[in-house]
């Protein structure tokens, strides 16, 4: 292999492109598979547990089409508000079908955010779920209905309602790969949502790669956790699991409810954010649940740090699996390889999927830097969105003019193309004139006892510019030392990069994509909302 000198890792091109659509990749399994397992209703009570084959999920989907094309255009945006259920999935490939363009909104959004997000992408109808943990989508939806001038029809996401009267069968529209499928508002650590813009070629291809690579074996279970509303779910997950001729268990997360499902459906693959592995960990039926069936435990969406990749390894007794990405690139950037071993597992995100090239370039200059080096990543290829849906200054931002995609994440590129990732560009903390990376300081964090989760962020400091601040969730039943936290940093670690303010939390604010909201923690720490700790020096 050709070792690089500059981090730039030019694109793969030995996979060939898969000139499909999302509603075609659900026909071309269903007639290859029609009586394998497609999907699974991952809820507590197993006789409550709805199973569709691919022939079945297939049907259902088609027949959602026709229904939606009795109220919408194709081309037309479609929005969908709901919890993880596996009727989302169902809704998704009917509108893939119809060629129609799904609009995804998170389930935690108040009337203000979901009135946005469907007003900003003109929806002509939603899907609506009913009583969610208390909230009626339907009505919230209904309550702010004359704001949303587009917006001509609510459907009800409820069994037995006008959604799922349709009969399969009827007349389809052409949908080409490169229209729309979907846009996604990406959450970020911002906190202002712009809507991604995915083409069918994007997230077909974008899954089937990341299938491709983790290598598990095909028709096995995934069990999927991660948000229906987010790529994780809808995206890489739900597409992925089909590419693989796999069930997909859609489930919420739960901690004990994803073990009892993992020893139940016997499942190879499972994602979660580092919060909910260490959830589960942490659950007290843990040590009991029989893993034996998992092939790859999969953490993403942030960093995760070097210890919990060897803990997971061990007491899940599964491969660890890690990926980096974002949802404008479809979902997955680069991803680990099955070969690979736990000093790279643990230090790095693996390499860029086939047809994606990556370059880390200097904030400052534009220029690639060498290999080793930190800067920002740059990326374009096969699952890149075309743009902000209506916000061409933002995506004018986001693009250069050679498309490459300004991810705002900072990191480095050895001279194999193994990325490692040090944080995101706004989150670099800046102290009297030197930069300092949180990630460096997160990861020492995770090695100390009685911590379970860390977060780095800057705090304004009238001498230094910036000062460090540590936000801390201690491990349970431990009670919090942070003077031992500070001290083990000040034996690793130079004097300016400790944590000088010490705060505590019962609960990381946490992005659909499982990425800690720094903006957030730092508001908290401004409203008096966390309890600040003395730890000396």
């Amino acid at each position: 292999m050709c070792r690089l000198t500059r981090s730039l890792w030019p694109a793969d091109t030995s996979v060939p492109v898969a000139e499909t659509t999302v509603g075609e990749l659900l026909r071309d399994t269903a007639a290859r598979a029609p009586d394998e397992l497609a999907l699974v209703a991952g809820v507590g009570d197993p006789a409550a547990r709805r199973r569709w084959t691919y022939a079945e999920l297939v049907a259902d989907a088609d027949a959602v089409a026709g229904v939606l094309l009795e109220h919408l255009e194709p081309g037309e945006r479609l929005g969908v508000w709901a919890p993880n259920v596996p009727e989302w999935q169902v809704v998704q490939f009917g509108a893939a079908l119809a060629g129609i363009t799904v609009v995804s909104l998170n389930p935690a959004y108040t009337e203000v955010e979901a009135s946005y997000a469907l007003g900003q992408s003109r929806c002509a109808a939603v899907v609506a779920a009913g009583d969610v943990r208390g909230r009626d989508f339907r009505r919230l939806v209904a309550s702010v209905r004359g704001d949303l001038p587009a917006l001509r029809h609510i459907l009800d996401f409820e069994p037995g309602s006008e959604l799922w009267a349709g009969v399969p069968g009827g007349a389809r529209p052409e949908v080409t790969p490169a229209s729309p499928a979907m846009i996604q508002y990406t959450s970020g650590t911002t906190g202002f949502p712009k809507g991604a813009i995915l083409a069918h070629r994007g997230m077909v291809n974008n899954a089937r790669l990341f299938a491709r690579r983790f290598g598990i074996a095909a028709g096995s279970v995934w069990l999927n956790p991660l948000p229906m509303f987010h790529v994780g779910g809808c995206g890489f997950g739900a597409l992925g699991a089909m590419w693989n001729r796999s069930a997909h268990v859609v489930t919420g997360f739960e901690p004990g409810l994803s073990l009892e499902l993992i020893e139940a459906e016997r499942a190879a693959f499972f994602p979660g954010v580092p919060t909910m592995l260490i959830a589960m960990m942490e659950h007290p039926r843990f040590p009991d649940t029989d893993l034996s069936s998992l092939e790859v435990v999969m953490s993403g969406g942030t960093t995760v740090p070097p210890e919990l990749v060897g803990r997971v390894e061990k007491e899940f007794g599964a491969r660890f699996g890690a990926i980096f990405g974002q949802t404008e690139m479809g979902g997955v950037m680069c991803q680990s390889l099955p070969g690979d071993s736990l000093a790279d597992k643990s230090a790095r995100v693996g390499r860029p999927l086939e047809r994606t090239e990556m370059k880390v370039v200097s904030p400052v200059s534009g220029e690639v830097v060498p290999c080793g080096e930190v800067g920002e990543f740059h990326v374009r290829g096969i699952g890149q969105f075309s743009g902000y849906f209506d916000r061409p200054e933002d995506t004018a931002k986001a693009l250069d003019a050679d498309g490459w995609f300004r991810t705002g994440d900072l990191g480095t590129m050895d001279d194999r193309g193994y990325v490692a990732v040090t944080g995101r560009l706004k989150d670099m903390i800046i102290r009297g004139g030197e930069n300092i990376y949180p990630r460096e300081i997160e990861d020492l964090l995770h090695t100390v006892p009685g911590i379970a989760e860390a977060a780095v962020v800057g705090m304004p400091d009238e001498y230094w510019g910036e000062q460090v601040a540590a936000v801390v969730r201690p491990a349970p039943g431990v009670e919090p030392d942070p003077a031992a936290w500070r001290a083990a940093v000040r034996e690793r670690l130079s004097g300016q990069k400790a944590p000088r303010r010490w705060f505590l939390t019962d609960a990381m604010p946490l992005t659909a994509g499982g990425k800690v909201r720094k903006f957030r923690l730092v508001e908290l720490i401004g409203e008096g909302a966390l309890s600040e700790v003395d730890a000396g020096g």
